[in-house]
């Protein structure tokens, strides 16, 4: 089996990272494609995978739209080259068109559903794999299964934390720190919405670095005076520093995910509201700030150097609830196109991949 996987985001290569690993060791050849944006490039070399960038990727509004030619295109001469059996993504619309021009299936996993990204995929798609909680319906294309995307990735099955992670970026075992994210608001889903101020940005991490060491990753350049909290630690590790980190501040979905399913408590500063976020809330993993609320609430939360250890249990309940993804898809791609009809909403069923 021959599979092309366009990514449009870092987190999409740990998505499908141990996915190609399981494949790969089952005898299938894997091809990436990217654009170069933030992190892609640098965790597929990290990897080892086979992939083939695009280019730089497009911000503005007429960049996008040449970007959506020119990227179809590469992806179709790719895709000619390689000779894939399926393409598989992460609501990529140049997978999808790819491989409506090539003929062949193309999968794709959904989590946030991006009225533009979705109309020009969806048409394109046979399967949209998507959590239960997910609140869009994609109809008779859509397969519901019982757990996050980042868990392809950071199930206990998969994701074994370093214990020297704080040695090795110069901490003592003690000390606690905080990651901040901030977004570039860019990106078509963006528009109009809005995250912490950089008035806001300033003061919440001067004043919780007097009591908390603080990193911030960061889409955008930073500004000159929060540059002493760039990371020293490279992107792979991203998830080893959310693991031993206290807390997670910050605008970046994903990553407040991230934080919450590893077991750090996540505070989500953004106005875009997902119901990914909305469940992990429910279990008291992340708790969803509107960016107009004053930010002594903010610092109230984050004042609670105990606030890792109270959610502990929490966290165990949720995982207890949830399947490991990496191991469904594995089952999913093998069998088919036959796997579609043979998934079943049952205990039985779905504890297959717990």
């Amino acid at each position: 089996m021959k599979i092309l996987i366009d990514v449009g985001h870092p987190a999409h290569v740990h998505l499908f990272k141990n996915l190609v690993r399981k494949l790969q060791n089952n005898g299938a050849e894997v091809l990436f494609t990217c654009r170069s944006k933030e992190h892609e490039v640098q965790l597929l070399k990290h990897y080892g995978f086979r992939f083939e960038s695009f280019g730089r990727k497009y911000h503005t509004s007429a960049g996008k739209i040449l970007g959506l030619f020119k990227f179809d295109v590469k992806e179709c001469l790719y895709g000619i080259k390689f000779k894939p059996d399926l393409f598989l993504s992460h609501g990529s619309i140049y997978a999808a068109h790819a491989a409506y021009f090539l003929r062949k299936p193309h999968i794709s996993l959904e989590d946030t559903g991006n009225r533009e990204q979705v109309r020009l995929y969806l048409p394109f798609t046979q399967c949209v794999l998507t959590s239960d909680v997910f609140p869009k319906d994609y109809g008779n294309k859509q397969i519901r299964f019982k757990s996050h995307n980042e868990l392809a990735y950071l199930h206990p099955n998969h994701f074994t934390p370093d214990p020297l992670f704080k040695e090795k970026i110069g901490l003592s075992p003690d000390e606690k720190y905080i990651i901040f994210r901030f977004v570039a608001w860019n990106a078509t889903h963006d528009k109009g919405q809005k995250g912490i101020g950089q008035k806001n940005k300033n003061i919440l991490v001067k004043k919780l670095a007097e009591t908390y060491r603080v990193f911030i990753s960061s889409e955008q350049p930073l500004p000159k005076e929060l540059h002493e909290y760039m990371p020293a630690f490279p992107a792979h590790l991203m998830h080893d520093a959310l693991f031993h980190s206290d807390l997670y501040i910050g605008e970046g979905t994903t990553m407040a995910m991230e934080a919450a399913l590893l077991g750090t408590p996540a505070i989500y500063i953004n106005s875009l509201k997902y119901s990914n976020i909305s469940d992990l809330a429910e279990y008291g993993l992340i708790y969803d700030v509107n960016p107009s609320d004053n930010i002594d609430h903010i610092l109230m939360l984050a004042s609670d150097r105990e606030l890792k250890e109270k959610i502990q249990q929490k966290h165990q309940e949720m995982l207890r609830t949830k399947i490991d993804l990496t191991a469904f898809m594995v089952w999913f791609i093998e069998n088919y196109p036959q796997s579609r009809e043979m998934v079943e909403d049952t205990e039985e069923f779905w504890g297959r991949f717990r």
